[in-house]
C-alpha cells in the first residue's frame, strides 16, 4: 500500500467539495492508518468521527494513540488539527478510496440486494466463480456477507451484512493483493441508503425482490424509503441483472435501464433467463433454464423450491460475467450457504430440522410454502424470535405466517439488544394466530432441545430461523458467544438418538 501525506487527502476533500474547513496546524504527516475505530489504530492515524452515539472521549483516547488529524462534521475542542466535512458518509468511501490505491475498482465485483435470497444468492454465485477459477488457475472467490466474510486475508463471522466503506475498501485491498479477481457482496439497503459502497462501480449489481423490511425510527421511516434506497445499486454498475417476478419489477426495470445495460431473470418467457419446468426429486431440485446462449437442465442439491429464483440469478449474473455454461451446472449443483436450509434428520427418522437465516416477513413466507410441499404429513414446530430495538413489523409478520402452517411455534432470544427479551416475546406471542399453539422458552438451546425432543410418538419438521450459523447473540450492546442453531440442533439430535435407541 502506498503511504501518502496528509495534504492528498486534503486535496482529495477539497476535490470533491467536501471539505468545509480546515482547523489548527495540520502537519504533512505520513498516513499509516485511516479507521474510525479506537481499537484499529495503528501508526500515524487519520480519524474519522462517525456515528450518532460518537464521543468525544473517543476522539481524545484516538489522539492519545497515534491520530494526527481528525475528519469530523463538526469541531471538537481538543487542540488538535482537523478537517471539517460537510457530510463524513461522503467523505468516508472517498478517504477509502485513496487509502486503499483505488482497489474497489480494480478487481471484478458483484454486489447482491433484495429483501430476501441475497445470501444465497452470494453463496451459489461464490460457488459458480470457484469452479470456474479451480478450472483456469485463479484464486476461490471473495465474499462479503451476512455469515462471513473472506477476502484472501481475514476469513471471519460477519456482524454487519455490509460493513462501513473503510472495512468494505479494506476487503477490496485484501483481495487485489492476494491475487482474488473477484468479489461478491450483498449490498443492504442501510449500506446503499448510507453510501458505505460509494464509489465502487460495480460489473453486476443484482436486484432480487422487494418486501417490506426495516421499517422501523432506526432503518427507513416507511416502504418508500427502503425501495428507493435499493434502487442506489444501479446508480454505479455497469450491468443489471433484475427478476421480474418481484414485486415492482416494472419500476425497478425502468430504473436500471436509463443507468447501465440490463439482464432479467424469472417466469416470463420474454426473460433473458427463462425459468421453467421445476421438479422436486429425490437428488435435488431440477429446472429448465434458457439463455440467449443455451438451453438445459439444471439441478440445485439445497430444499427450499424458492432458491430456484436465487439460481436464476446466479445464471444471469453469470451471463453478464461470461462464465461458460458448464461452471454454471456444477457450481450451482455443488452450492451450499451456511446456515441457509441446513437439514439434518434423526437416525429413526421421526425429527427433521431445517435450520435456516429466515428473519423477515418474505423470507418466512417462501419457507413455510415450501415446506407445506417438502415435508407433508408432519407436524411442524418453529421456533424464533426477533431482534430487539429495529424492524418491529417482524413481531406481527412471523408469527402471523409460521402460526399458520406450524402446529406450535416456540418464541425465543434473538439479539435482543437493549431491548428488553420479554417485550419482544410478548409482541410475537400477541400475534400468534389462535390454531397454533405457543410458548416462550428465553434460552434458544432449551427452546431447541424441548422442540427436538418433545411430542414423542410423531414425526416432525422442526424449523429453527434467524441465526444460522451464527456464534454470537447480541445482548445489550455486547456480542456474547453461544452456540450455532446447527450446533444446538446436532447436540439435541444425539440426545434424541440415544434415547430412541435406549426405549427400542
Amino acid at each position: 500500500m502506498r503511504v501518502r501525506k496528509l495534504s492528498e487527502y486534503i486535496n482529495l476533500l477539497n476535490d470533491k467539495n467536501l471539505l468545509v474547513k480546515v482547523c489548527g496546524d495540520v502537519p504533512d504527516a505520513d498516513i499509516t492508518c485511516l479507521t474510525y475505530d479506537t481499537r484499529s489504530l495503528d501508526g500515524q492515524a487519520l480519524f474519522v468521527c462517525k456515528g450518532a452515539h460518537f464521543k468525544k472521549e473517543y476522539l481524545l483516547y484516538a489522539l492519545e494513540n497515534g491520530a494526527v488529524c481528525y475528519v469530523s462534521e463538526v469541531e471538537y475542542d481538543v487542540g488538535a488539527p482537523a478537517l471539517i466535512v460537510s457530510d463524513i458518509r461522503e467523505a468516508m468511501p472517498a478517504l477509502a478510496g485513496l487509502f486503499f490505491d483505488g482497489a474497489q475498482n480494480k478487481i471484478t465485483s458483484v454486489a447482491i440486494t433484495g429483501t430476501k435470497g441475497k445470501s444465497t444468492t452470494a453463496y451459489y454465485l461464490r460457488s459458480v466463480i470457484d469452479e470456474y477459477m479451480s478450472d483456469i488457475g485463479g484464486k476461490k472467490c471473495a465474499v462479503v456477507s451476512s455469515i462471513d466474510t473472506y477476502d484472501g486475508v481475514v476469513n471471519e463471522e460477519s456482524h454487519l451484512t455490509t460493513p462501513e466503506a473503510i472495512e468494505l475498501y479494506r476487503h477490496f485491498y485484501n483481495a487485489e493483493r492476494s491475487g482474488i479477481t473477484h468479489l461478491v457482496m450483498e449490498a443492504s439497503s442501510q449500506a446503499l441508503k448510507y453510501k458505505r459502497a460509494a464509489g465502487i462501480t460495480f460489473d453486476v449489481a443484482c436486484f432480487t425482490n422487494i418486501g417490506s423490511d426495516h421499517i422501523s425510527p432506526v432503518e427507513h421511516a416507511d416502504a418508500e424509503d427502503y425501495y428507493a434506497s435499493k434502487l442506489k445499486i444501479f446508480d454505479s454498475c455497469k450491468c443489471a441483472c433484475v427478476n421480474t417476478d418481484a414485486e415492482r419489477a416494472e419500476e425497478t426495470l425502468d430504473y436500471a435501464r436509463k443507468r447501465c445495460r440490463v439482464i432479467t431473470y424469472g417466469s416470463d418467457e420474454r426473460d433473458d433467463v427463462y425459468i421453467s419446468g421445476i421438479e422436486k426429486r429425490a437428488d435435488g431440485i431440477y429446472f429448465n433454464a434458457r439463455t440467449p446462449e443455451y438451453e438445459r437442465e439444471m439441478c440445485i442439491t439445497m430444499p427450499g423450491l424458492f432458491n430456484v429464483s436465487n439460481a436464476a440469478a446466479v445464471i444471469a449474473v453469470s451471463l453478464a460475467l461470461n462464465i461458460p455454461e458448464k461452471y454454471v451446472a456444477s457450481g450451482l449443483k455443488k452450492a451450499r450457504a451456511s446456515g441457509r436450509m441446513q437439514l439434518y434428520s434423526s437416525r429413526d427418522g421421526e425429527v427433521e430440522v431445517i435450520v435456516d437465516y429466515a428473519h423477515n416477513e418474505m423470507s418466512f413466507r417462501a419457507l413455510f410454502d415450501s415446506v407445506k410441499e417438502e415435508f407433508p404429513m408432519r407436524r411442524i414446530i418453529a421456533v424464533f424470535g426477533s431482534a430487539g430495538g429495529k424492524a418491529h413489523l417482524r413481531r406481527r409478520d412471523l408469527p402471523q405466517i409460521a402460526g399458520a402452517t406450524a402446529d406450535k411455534i416456540i418464541i425465543t432470544e434473538e439479539d435482543p439488544g437493549d431491548e428488553p427479551l420479554e417485550n419482544i416475546s410478548a409482541d410475537i406471542a400477541r400475534n400468534v394466530p389462535e390454531r397454533c399453539a405457543y410458548e416462550i422458552i428465553d434460552d434458544r438451546g432449551e427452546a431447541v432441545r424441548r422442540a427436538i425432543n418433545d411430542f414423542p410418538g410423531e414425526k416432525r419438521l422442526v424449523i429453527i430461523t434467524g441465526k444460522g450459523e451464527e456464534t454470537r447473540q447480541k445482548r445489550g450492546t455486547e456480542y456474547v458467544e453461544c452456540p450455532s442453531d446447527a450446533e444446538y440442533t446436532l447436540r439435541y439430535l444425539s440426545e434424541y438418538d440415544k434415547a430412541a435407541l435406549t426405549a427400542n
